[in-house]
């Protein structure tokens, strides 16, 4: 027994110097508190380029935790070089997976959708530890990409051309859809997996292959969810580089957006940078799907239920520390309504505030923001806006200790028309506004450049039809009641102006993926030519 005891503290002492040892080398991969990560596949250093086979010649980037600022682990990334191999190995990847009827490319989504399910949990966790957001919302972000799979695998069966009525005897005239080829994806680091997940469920079935760029900052997700995506394409007999990944720079970035073998960039990010990519891509005469910018407006009636306006309120500007592209930067509030919803909102604000910290933690509600560049801007913001004239009625500061936290800031005092309201921060930044009507909240919902999402609280009808009508929201998401932030996968998501024009996820989004054909087909012995026109 002694023996046994004593063996069995010499095998706890060996364990503990173990573990020790290998959070010694500060790599979070190798602290036991984030033992999900080895479940993922994740080690100190990764390979982040997939073309079939995991092969990178590029520099190493350390992924950060901005909750505590630390190194999780090194990824390294990819050159133009490997830019170059995995559009050669997803042009050959495209041979054979176009050749699959439709209903098959559909079978494959939906066992990617299965293997999502059985990581959602840990998938959800590197969600969290990597980009910031609380828990719930890296499970769910996940869980976007999971139900988005179930919704390509109908659209499968669905993907529909049209037989239209033809002026000329013995003809039939057709609309017939065919894949484009290869696209890119470049997608930003707040919806580090969704993003991914809307275009290649989307084209997959559509017939596309799929070559990602990941955001620089969020390597590890991208790595993590290609590894769960391969399994299944070699697991059936299919070529890896149907997904392929190219982790890298904007240099890589700069390749795909003038490439012509990259049918279609679709692009997540702000409104500067999707400029230059869609200018860069026209030049070509390619195709670019943009989803950039959002400065996104509630409007609260005087009408409305003010008991929803603050609760939706507090998530639209708080969720994900207000960097999500449809996180409400403006306020509207009626003047009958303003001193109510203004105070009920700080109070809340004060709850949330007792509910930040690590995301990972279970009753988190508010996280930091993603880096300290994030920080810095939330910082200038404020400077400038309080110099505009600005109150701030809540937070306004950095918090100290470690990570990129801040208070989530209310801003009152300011014109709806100056240039701090009209630009976009990524930040918990929200202006609250006064207005004397609807009509007059209306006109400067659609002042700014940015038409993303927009939302009206009101129990009047003839509001909700102006509202949703062509004098109404200028925005592609027009809200009733409900927050601007939180979209469901079933609709076409995607904003106007500045925002790209782009359309990502339901509806008829699958277009974009694909080239459409009309088809004239004489079954006759003879040649009528259009518009009854004679050529004899």
């Amino acid at each position: 027994m002694a023996v046994m005891l004593r063996t069995g503290y010499l095998f706890r002492h060996i364990n503990q110097i173990h573990l020790y040892r290998m959070a010694s080398t500060g790599f979070l991969v190798n602290d036991p508190k984030y033992s999900f990560l080895k479940e993922l596949g994740i080690g100190e250093v990764n390979c982040g380029v997939y073309n079939g086979k995991w092969k990178a010649s590029g520099g190493l980037v350390t992924s950060v935790c901005p909750a505590n600022g630390k190194a999780i682990a090194n990824v390294q990334v990819g050159s133009v070089k490997d830019y170059k191999e995995c559009v050669e190995e997803c042009r050959k990847a495209w041979d054979q997976w176009v050749e699959l009827p439709a209903p098959k490319r559909g079978e494959i989504v939906r066992q990617i959708g299965d293997a999502l399910r059985a990581k959602l949990v840990p998938l959800g966790k590197l969600v969290s530890l990597e980009m910031g957001k609380i828990l719930p919302e890296g499970i769910g972000e996940v869980q976007e990409y999971v139900d988005i799979c179930d919704y390509a695998v109908g659209l499968s069966r669905m993907l529909s051309g049209k037989i239209l009525p033809s002026e000329r005897p013995g003809h039939v005239l057709l609309e017939h859809w065919n894949p484009l080829g290869v696209i890119g994806v470049i997608s930003a680091f707040n919806f580090p997996i969704a993003v991914y997940g809307w275009n290649s469920a989307i084209a997959m079935v559509c017939g596309d292959t799929v070559l990602w760029k990941g955001a620089p900052s969020t390597p590890l997700t991208s790595v993590a969810t290609i590894r769960v995506v391969s399994k299944v394409l070699e697991d059936n007999g299919l070529p890896g580089a149907i997904c392929s990944l190219c982790s890298g720079g904007a240099d890589v970035g700069e390749a795909m957006a003038k490439d012509d073998h990259v049918k279609l960039v679709s692009f997540t990010g702000s409104t500067e940078v999707g400029k230059k990519v869609a200018m860069t891509v026209q030049e070509r005469f390619g195709k670019h799907l943009l989803e950039l910018g959002g400065n996104n407006a509630i409007i609260v009636s005087e009408d409305a239920d003010l008991n929803m306006v603050v609760r939706s309120a507090v998530f639209a500007c708080v969720g994900t520390a207000g960097q999500r592209c449809t996180t409400t930067r403006r306020l509207i509030l009626h003047e009958k309504v303003y001193d109510e919803v203004l105070t009920r909102l700080k109070q809340a604000y004060g709850q949330v505030m007792k509910r930040i910290g690590d995301p990972l933690e279970e009753g988190t509600l508010y996280g930091p923001l993603h880096s300290e560049v994030s920080l810095k801007k939330y910082q200038q913001t404020i400077k400038e806006a309080v110099e505009l004239g600005g109150k701030i009625e809540y937070g306004g500061k950095v918090l100290g200790g470690e990570g990129f936290f801040v208070e989530p800031t209310i801003i009152t005092g300011l014109s709806h028309d100056d240039s701090v309201v009209h630009r976009e921060t990524f930040a918990p930044i929200v202006y609250v506004l006064k207005c004397k009507s609807v009509d007059e909240a209306i006109s400067w919902n659609n002042e700014v450049d940015q038409g993303l999402s927009s939302s009206i609280f009101t129990t009047d009808l003839g509001k909700v039809f102006h509202w949703i009508g062509p004098k109404g929201s200028d925005c592609g998401i027009v809200n009733v009641n409900i927050p601007t932030s939180g979209a469901e996968i079933g609709g076409a998501f995607g904003g106007e102006k500045a925002t790209g024009g782009g359309r990502e996820s339901g509806s008829d989004s699958w277009k974009q993926y694909m080239r459409r054909a009309t088809i004239t087909i004489n079954h006759s012995k003879e040649l009528p030519l259009a518009q009854g026109i004679k050529f004899e």
